[in-house]
């Protein structure tokens, strides 16, 4: 079934893959191509070979999707429309991704490796959620009266901020695209987003439902090219009010500069992790291997606050060792199209010699390699799943973003080392903790400097829950009621009042 419907989505929309402006009257099937002509491959990870050819979006490509998105936020309806008509674009938007969710789902599926369980039940249907979540709040966003000292009415206005550039990854390319095109169209900004180079179908194909929901031209215009070409051009342009960026803390600093050597455009980061993982003493150890299973595997380990740093309490952390390596052998690894795979391929073959590397590090190190350790079959960008225990604080593996499926176990005395260690990292993404004394939860909680804590539970990523890191994993929130901030500019307005009846 998923392959023929893959096949569908194909002849449909990816004859040619290309940029794509709402609004205008070619999609993305016909095609408006990159100004230059060029073309890069999109590969399946699952066997590296090229699904489709995507039109190679630079400077100038952005230079006319940013006039586009600026002549559409100065002269077009779209900021203009009242709250509640720009409500029920998001609306339609969201029923229609919905009524495609099989096709959506093996477009993720294929172009990123996830499994297609995974993308058809839980993404798709969070991306849903979250336009609904933001068209709901569309027409709730409003300034306040504020009393002053002195005869003057003082209210504030919420101002959409203009053109939003937005930047997303290749690890959950649909649910980025939700996180950050959302709020800002409920705002009443226009958008220039340009896909991870990795992934660019899905995110074309959801933006020409958009379009058939009758969101105007020139409002939201999706660009796929390269971060060095597409990517700097967007951070640097003079015509971008703000920009959005999610993926590594190495290119965050990269997008700070350039909007800062700019126009000091606004910036949010959503960048990387390192994120602890803390079972304590009284943990009930069957249900904490799983759940750190989770925490570290979901997404092939391609996930920013995967729980890749595993702290076990002393006193459990043998019986947790054996018990994680028999849930890491019996994990499902294989074609992500089929029912059952729990772990698909790796993104591609950088990634996938990265992670190798790394498991390298940490047989070089010292670290004991409980299971796992290396490539599984001999097609695509498959690894098993890796245990390391016996890690120390000084490892690459217990210091280092891998970006893969590798578990790092690490013993601790009592709560205040661990919090001291779980600290000492330059990220501050997430955390888990996983415990039955309230204490201990509210304890840990409190400590840990982190941008989310997880108590019996890991990557719950509900829409009204904000996200966003500490320290170098970035600055900002996305999701809930906070995201909307990042689109919106606060102006206040003062009027002098004559012989008012009260103050």
């Amino acid at each position: 079934m998923a392959s023929r419907r893959v096949s569908s989505v194909l002849s449909r929309s990816f004859t040619s893959a290309s940029l794509f402006s709402a609004g205008r009257s070619s999609s993305v099937a016909r095609g408006i191509d990159a100004a230059s002509g060029k073309t890069f491959p999109t590969l399946d990870p699952r066997t590296g070979n090229v699904i489709a050819h995507v039109a190679e979006g630079d400077s100038e490509d952005i230079n006319r999707a940013v006039s586009a998105a600026r002549k559409a936020f100065d002269e077009g309806p779209w900021p203009k429309m009242t709250a509640y008509e720009r409500s029920r674009v998001l609306f339609r938007f969201a029923d229609l991704v919905e009524k495609h969710n099989d096709e959506i789902a093996s477009l993720e599926t294929w172009d990123n490796g996830k499994p297609f369980e995974q993308a058809a039940k839980t993404e798709v249907p969070m991306l849903v959620r979250f336009f609904r979540y933001y068209a709901g709040f569309a027409d709730k966003i409003h300034g306040l009266t504020v009393p002053a000292d002195g005869e003057y009415h003082v209210q504030t206005l919420h101002e959409p901020i203009g053109v939003a550039g937005q930047i997303i990854p290749w690890n959950f390319p649909l649910l980025m695209f939700a996180w950050k095109v959302a709020p800002a169209l409920a705002c009443g900004n226009t958008v220039v987003l340009k896909t991870a180079e990795l992934t660019p179908l899905s995110a074309l194909y959801v933006a020409t439902l958009l379009q058939e929901a009758g969101l105007p031209p020139g409002v939201l215009n999706v660009v796929s090219g390269f971060g060095p070409t597409a990517g700097a051009a967007l951070c640097s342009h003079m015509e971008v009010d703000k920009v959005a960026f999610t993926g590594s803390t190495d290119t965050g600093k990269k997008v700070l500069e350039l909007a800062a050597k700019s126009n000091l455009k606004i910036v949010t980061l959503e960048l990387g992790g390192k994120s602890p993982f803390i079972v304590c003493e009284d943990a009930d150890v069957d249900k904490a291997v799983e759940l750190a299973h989770f925490a570290v595997f979901f997404n092939t380990g391609q996930c920013c606050c995967s729980g890749s740093r595993t702290f076990v309490h002393e006193r459990v952390y043998d019986e947790f060792i054996e018990k994680a390596k028999a849930r890491a052998e019996k994990r499902i690894v294989g074609d992500p199209f089929k029912g059952g795979v729990e772990q698909g391929p790796q993104i591609d073959s950088d990634q996938f010699q990265k992670i190798l590397k790394y498991i390298d590090y940490g047989i070089k190190s010292g670290a004991t390699l409980e299971t796992g350790g290396g490539r599984l079959g001999t097609k695509g960008f498959y690894i098993k799943p890796t245990v390391f225990s016996n890690v120390q604080d000084d490892m690459p593996i217990a210091q280092d973003e891998i970006f893969g499926p590798v578990q790092s176990i690490l013993k601790y005395k009592d709560l205040d080392e661990v919090i001291r260690r779980a600290n000492t990292t330059r990220y501050g993404l997430a955390a888990g903790v996983f415990t039955q004394n309230i204490d201990t939860a509210n304890t840990l909680t409190r400590a840990l400097r982190v941008g989310s804590v997880w108590i019996n539970c890991f990557d719950i990523f509900d829409a009204a829950i904000p996200f966003g890191g500490y320290k170098m994993s970035g600055h900002g929130r996305e999701k809930g009621i906070y995201g909307l901030s990042n689109y919106l500019q606060v102006k206040a307005v003062v009027t002098p009042l004559k012989n008012p009846a009260w103050l």
